[in-house]
C-alpha cells in the first residue's frame, strides 16, 4: 500500500480499499444486485454539504420506491473534507472511473482542473451531470447537464438587498471565497455589477480580499479586514458559508455584530442563529436539497438515454429576520434532514 512520508495511508491507497467493495462479487453474475452510481461534492465538512447529501438520498429513496427498475439504486457518497483540496477531489473523481459505478454526479472544485478527469468519464460512456459549480465546457457535450442555483443572479440579490438596507449610500466590503470557485466567482460578479449600477453612491472600500477554504481562515481574515477598516465599514457581502460564519465571528468578538449591514449566502444553525438575532441582515439561500435530488434524477434520465436539458435551475431567494419563519423559508435554512439520512 502506498504511503505518505509520515507512515499513514495515501488518499488513493485509502480510496482503493473503500470502493474495493464496489467490485463485482464474481463473474458468473448476469447482472449486478444494485446499480451503483457516485455523487462527489466539494467537500463533506459544511452544512450546505449535509443538505446535498439530503437531497441524493431523497431521489435515491423515491426512484426505489417507485419500483420501476429490475434493480435498486445505490448512491456512493465520496468527497474530500476540505474545500481546497483539489487534487484529492480528482483523485476521487480518477478512481471511481475504474469500478463498477455507471455514472457519476460531481460538485467540481476548479472549474478548470476537474476538466480532464471528467473527460475521461466522457471517454468512458459513463454519463456526468455537474451540480452546485460550473466546469469548463459545454453542457450536453462534455456532460450530460448542469443543476445549480443561479449564482450570477443570488450575487444580484445580495447587492440590491444590502444597498437598500444602507440607504443606497455608504462604505462596504465584499469578502470572496477562494480562486477558482466557479459559483461564488458568479456570486462576487453579479455582486459587484449590481452594486456598480444600481447603488453608485455605495463606496467599496475593500474588494481583493479572500477567505480561504474553512471558517477559522475567514476569521482570521476578517479580523485583519475589520482592525483595518473599522471605523469605515457599514456593510458586508461574504459569498458562501465558511465565509460568512468566519465573518459574523469576527464581527461578534470586535462587538460590531449588528451595528454593521451584513448580508451573507447559503445557511447553518450558526448563520441562522446570526439572522435570527439581527447579526446578520438577509441570507441569500439556494436549494441544495433540491440539487442534490434533481442531480441524481438527471443522472437516471442521462443512464435511461432521455434528452436532458442543458441547465437546470433549482432557484434562489432571501430570507430576513421578518421572513425567516414563513415554512418555504424555513425548508430552505433549518430541513430536517432525518427524513433523508441516518445518524
Amino acid at each position: 500500500m502506498a504511503t505518505r512520508r509520515d507512515g499513514s495511508p495515501s488518499l488513493r491507497a485509502l480510496l482503493l480499499l473503500i470502493v474495493a467493495a464496489l467490485a463485482p462479487a464474481g463473474c458468473g453474475e448476469r447482472r449486478p444486485a444494485t446499480r451503483k452510481i457516485v455523487v462527489i461534492p466539494k467537500g463533506t465538512t459544511h452544512e450546505f454539504w449535509k443538505m446535498i447529501h439530503a437531497g441524493v438520498e431523497k431521489a435515491v429513496a423515491e426512484i426505489n420506491a417507485s419500483g420501476d427498475r429490475d434493480v435498486p439504486l445505490e448512491a456512493v457518497w465520496k468527497g474530500p473534507l476540505r474545500e481546497d483540496e483539489t487534487q484529492d477531489q480528482i483523485e476521487i473523481v480518477e478512481i471511481f472511473l475504474n469500478r463498477n459505478v455507471q455514472g457519476m454526479v460531481l460538485a467540481p472544485l476548479d472549474r478548470t482542473a476537474l476538466k480532464s478527469a471528467v473527460a475521461q468519464w466522457k471517454k468512458a460512456r459513463r454519463p456526468v451531470v455537474i451540480i452546485d459549480s460550473g466546469l469548463d465546457g459545454e453542457p450536453g457535450t462534455d456532460f450530460a447537464t448542469y443543476v445549480a442555483t443561479d449564482n450570477y443572479r443570488g450575487g444580484v440579490l445580495a447587492a440590491q438587498h444590502l444597498g437598500s438596507a444602507l440607504g443606497k449610500k455608504g462604505k462596504a466590503i465584499i469578502l470572496k471565497y477562494m480562486v477558482g470557485s466557479e459559483s461564488t466567482e458568479q456570486r462576487e460578479k453579479g455582486f459587484l455589477a449590481t452594486l456598480a449600477k444600481e447603488f453608485p453612491d455605495v463606496e467599496l472600500i475593500s474588494s481583493d480580499q479572500y477567505a480561504g477554504a474553512t471558517e477559522q481562515e475567514a476569521f482570521e481574515k476578517s479580523q485583519n479586514i475589520l482592525n483595518r477598516y473599522k471605523d469605515e465599514v457599514e456593510g458586508i457581502f461574504c459569498p458562501n458559508e465558511s465565509s460568512v460564519a468566519g465573518m459574523l465571528g469576527a464581527l461578534e468578538k470586535a462587538d460590531m455584530a449588528g451595528k454593521i449591514k451584513f448580508i451573507g449566502f447559503d445557511a447553518s444553525e450558526k448563520l441562522v442563529k446570526g439572522l435570527r438575532e439581527g447579526k446578520i441582515h438577509g441570507l441569500v439561500l439556494q436549494n441544495p436539497i433540491g440539487m442534490g435530488y434533481e442531480g441524481v434524477k438527471a443522472l437516471m434520465a442521462a443512464l435511461d438515454g432521455k434528452e436532458l436539458p442543458e441547465y437546470v435551475d433549482t432557484g434562489v431567494v432571501v430570507a430576513t429576520p421578518d421572513n425567516m419563519g414563513q415554512p418555504k423559508m424555513m425548508e430552505l435554512h433549518s430541513p430536517d434532514l432525518s427524513r433523508w439520512l441516518k445518524e
